[in-house]
């Protein structure tokens, strides 16, 4: 991949996918919190703390290279994607909570992605050629302009010129996709034994997807949250922002293998997305016949 695509057009790409995000994002997305803090509260616990638990254990079991195993840990740490209200809406879940778990998780994940890679990189110390790998403050900074200035963008012209956002939406959106497919195929041709390492971090990855969706759908359901909200919990939880973890592992820590396991999961998430979403439709509760009464 040339140095011009690194350093400039995936931050750009990224750039658009995050302004996408913030022109459909107002102030009262954040105040719901308060309206759903169980749902919320399941949410983010499972996101932020169970996932990286569960994918440390995968790659320890799984044996992975240890540039492979920092790659699977930054797309662990990374929050959830805007293609989860596209799920979300598709299956029935509640999409207004997803909007809000994504705001809320793109800007803790200026915090704890650095968190979680730093910690890995410790832990697993993978050996590169340019020297060591790292988050230093200068690069978490790198982080925040990539993550939350376009979201800020975004949000501030929605609440200036709200027309002028809901007819930009959809095709930022479009944008966005676009952008989404295009990165996940720049950082598979980047890389000259992507076929390899698909067969080496291809298990672990479907595994992880597979217990990010149950993990995300199973916990909140435990702490008695409604179906609809636990299918919205589900795919914010199951779907990451790939975009988010290749632009980082491209253009901040500057290593493409970093990036190999977020590009598998960006190509492997949908079907699986798909086939979780049909079951979690089959879960769904019976709706209320003219004769029924809600239960108190």
């Amino acid at each position: 991949m040339s140095e011009v695509l690194v350093t400039v057009g995936l931050p750009i790409a990224l750039a658009i996918v995050m302004l996408g995000l913030g022109l459909s994002l107002t102030v009262a997305d954040f105040a719901r919190v308060a309206r759903r803090p169980r749902a919320v509260a399941a949410a983010l616990v499972t996101q932020l703390a169970l996932l990286p638990l569960v994918c440390f254990g995968l790659v320890i079991l799984a044996g992975l290279d240890p540039l492979l195993a920092v790659g699977m840990m930054l797309l662990a740490a990374s929050p959830g994607g805007t293609t989860a209200n596209l799920f979300s809406h598709l299956f029935r879940g509640d999409v207004a909570l997803n909007i809000t778990l994504t705001a809320v998780n793109s800007i803790l994940a200026v915090v704890t992605l650095p968190l979680v890679v730093n910690l890995s990189l410790a832990w697993f110390r993978p050996v590169v050629d340019g020297g060591t790998l790292g988050l230093d403050l200068a690069k978490s900074a790198q982080v925040f302009a990539v993550v939350l200035v376009p979201v800020a963008i975004g949000m501030l012209i929605r609440r200036v010129r709200p027309s002028f956002a809901d007819r930009a939406d959809r095709p930022v959106r479009i944008l966005s996709a676009v952008v989404l497919a295009a990165v996940i195929v720049g950082a598979i041709l980047a890389e000259e034994d992507f076929v390899d390492y698909v067969v080496e971090v291809g298990v672990v990855t479907v595994v992880f997807c597979l217990i990010s969706l149950a993990a995300g759908y199973l916990l909140p359901r435990l702490l008695r949250v409604g179906h609809a909200q636990s299918v919205a919990s589900a795919f914010e939880v199951g779907i990451h922002n790939s975009t988010i973890a290749i632009t980082i592992a491209l253009s901040v820590l500057g290593d493409e293998r970093l990036a190999v396991p977020a590009a598998v999961y960006g190509v492997l998430m949908f079907p699986l997305a798909v086939g979780a979403g049909v079951l979690l439709r089959r879960l769904a509760p019976a709706p209320l016949s003219a004769g029924d009464t809600v239960p108190s």
